[in-house]
């Protein structure tokens, strides 16, 4: 017979006889009428014996007010389980008899105590637990917790297999395991006696303040769209940091640990798992998942997109188990936010980048870095492209739909290499996004590289921020994005930019050099070449000193190829001449600098140190011959 047929189908059924006292009265022996001496079948005697073992057992536990049964002996509540699922029985047996209204009446008084004693034991175990029935132990040992998910019916062999079980874990363990037993069958009890709101709301209460503490200390905040939107960006940057830190807890641990519970405890019953989940996680969820989509709606801007991206990634790493714990319809709004952020993070991305490009295109400094150096604005844009290249997965997924819009095709060198694909794991169109950044960029460099009058210095200034580019590129995801054959393309161009600031910046110097260092020339021609030497390296060099190359590799390669172009053709003439102009002369005053010397100074550029030593041409006619370091 359906459990509905409780308390209210007898109470009507014998509304004219004896009016039911309230579940919250403890019955007495004097309001128990005894049975009636009629003719009674074999079967009444059984029905009648039930509800005296049950009578015994109820109006002990009734009379005691200090004690918990479930404290205690648990042969003597499994005595009492049983009592109580043996007066149910005759309760639903005299029902369907047409004599035996005593007994019901008898039997209903004695469910009404036995359920008050339940929901005082159901309420101890829960008070009293609270830190064995934490979310975190509860979830750290849901498998064994599935492991007793029958002992409600305290039979001997499950005693066992606990006993087995428990033999290997922490007391805390053990207490928390036996207390979600002792739940679950009070539980299944009351239920199953059609007293399941009794006990549904007592957990509700309990469980929900636990909860509730539980994101408290968290630091999950229920605020509104309208606050969050009035917040300042340092302040909600550092409620988004403590979101982060919250979100995971939360879900794998609070959520998790209180879906396991409740459904264990209420397994009899679909309906009232749902609903007392529900319940207790519902408003917290929703407060949870809430945040990320208002944080989404605010302004955009490129500082907010790494703090956008960090809340995309835990919502999207977490949805798997998002999606199984609130699994349940009465969940869906909880499910609902957790897609909706995702949504509207994703639409805040794609905002941001957008934004970003723009900023690149509109940049209007006009002021040119001094000595050729690394850009502002490539600074601030390749790191901003290597942090993005850390999320490049998440970005994969969020630009995936979101084709690039240029009015010509990129060229080929702008691509990341195929090889870059050949796992899967990352999609061609972040790659092509980050290509086409680093484009704009190259572009907008290219335009600030007009604005040095000296054509040499404009192409040191292209090699020098090309070369952060392409070690920016090197040294970080971009690599995996960008592929080595964008790497080596760029590494070339960089080569091809040192050669121009080469060629142009030394040309006066390479054209003083003799055609043949070590052909015979007249004294008047070995002093002309000399002097021309002298003047045009004096020139270069002045001009020189106060340029930058940052990059220590790229320095190296300059000066090395420098030096092998004017040093080593120099000591060749150097050797074959001086002697004999001094010699002509009686002195090498002609002689200013040794070739020591034009690779002391050649050492020197690049740092941008334009006073280090004093004017080229101090000391350099008795330093030559020392072939010392000028200035040093």
């Amino acid at each position: 017979m359906p459990s509905k047929l409780g308390t209210r189908t007898i109470n009507m059924f014998f509304k004219s006889k004896s009016p039911s006292p309230s579940p919250l009265n403890s019955p007495s022996r004097s309001t128990i009428p005894p049975p009636s001496p009629t003719h009674r079948s074999f079967s009444d005697s059984i029905m009648e014996e039930n509800i005296e073992i049950a009578q015994s057992l109820i109006q002990k536990w009734d009379s005691n007010d200090v004690a918990y049964l479930f404290s205690g002996d648990r042969q003597e509540a499994r005595q009492y389980l049983n009592a109580v699922k043996d007066l149910q029985s005759s309760m639903h047996y005299f029902i369907s008899q047409s004599t035996g209204s005593e007994n019901l009446v008898r039997a209903q008084i004695l469910m009404q105590a036995a359920m008050k004693r339940l929901q005082k034991e159901f309420y101890q175990i829960l008070s009293s637990n609270r830190q064995y029935l934490d979310p975190e132990s509860v979830s750290n040992h849901s498998s064994r917790a599935s492991t007793i998910s029958s002992l409600s019916d305290f039979e001997d062999e499950l005693e066992d297999e606990l006993r087995a079980t428990t033999e290997s874990i922490s007391e805390v363990e053990r207490v928390s395991m036996a207390a979600m037993a002792d739940l679950k069958s009070i539980a299944d009890c009351m239920i199953s006696s059609g007293y399941g709101k009794e006990c549904v709301k007592i957990y509700n209460i309990i469980r929900k303040s636990i909860v509730d503490e539980g994101l408290y200390h968290l630091g999950v905040e229920k605020m509104t769209n309208s606050q969050i939107q009035k917040t300042e960006w340092d302040v909600l940057e550092l409620k988004i940091k403590s979101w982060l830190n919250a979100v995971k807890v939360a879900v794998k641990t609070l959520f998790y640990g209180e879906r396991i519970l409740c459904d264990h405890v209420f397994s009899a019953s679909a309906s009232i798992r749902e609903s007392c989940f529900s319940e207790i996680v519902g408003e917290g969820a929703n407060a949870l998942f809430g945040f990320p989509e208002m944080v989404a709606k605010t302004k955009k801007s490129p500082e907010k997109m790494f703090r956008t991206l960090d809340l995309y990634e835990a919502i999207s790493d977490l949805w798997p188990e998002i999606d199984s714990i609130f699994s349940y319809e009465s969940t869906s709004a909880v499910r609902s936010h957790a897609v909706n952020s995702l949504v509207r993070l994703g639409e805040a991305v794609r905002t941001i980048l957008a934004d970003f490009e723009s900023a690149i295109t509109k940049d209007t400094s006009k002021a040119p870095v001094q000595g050729g150096g690394v850009h502002p604005l490539t600074r601030y844009v390749m790191n901003y492209i290597a942090f993005l290249a850390d999320y490049g997965e998440l970005l994969a997924d969020i630009v995936a739909d979101w084709p690039l819009a240029v009015n010509s095709p990129l060229p080929e060198s702008y691509f990341g290499s195929p090889d870059s694909d050949h796992d899967g794991s990352l999609s061609s169109s972040i790659s092509v996004r980050m290509a086409w950044l680093v484009l704009v960029l190259l572009c907008k460099l290219d335009g600030k590289a007009e604005l040095y009058r000296d054509v040499s210095l404009s192409y040191l200034f292209l090699a020098n921020n090309l070369q952060y580019v392409v070690v920016k590129v090197r040294n970080s995801n971009l690599r995996l994005l960008l592929g080595e054959d964008w790497v080596a393309k760029h590494e070339e161009k960089v080569k091809q930019y040192a050669s121009n600031y080469e060629r142009v910046g030394w040309s006066k110097v390479f054209a003083a050099l003799p055609e043949d260092p070590t052909a015979e020339i007249s004294t008047d021609m070995a002093k002309n070449y000399f002097r021309r030497i002298t003047a045009a390296f004096e020139e270069a060099y002045r001009k020189q000193t106060a340029w930058v190359v940052p990059d220590p590799n790229l320095r190296d390669e300059v000066k090395v190829s420098v030096a092998r172009k004017l040093v080593t053709p120099y000591r060749a003439y150097y050797e074959k001449h001086r002697v004999g102009l001094v010699r002509e002369c009686g002195s090498d005053a002609l002689v200013r600098y040794a070739p020591e010397n034009i690779d002391n100074y050649l050492s020197d550029l690049f740092f941008g140190a334009g006073s280090v030593g004093g004017s080229v041409s101090s000391s350099s006619s008795s330093s030559h011959s020392r072939g010392g370091r000028r200035g040093r």
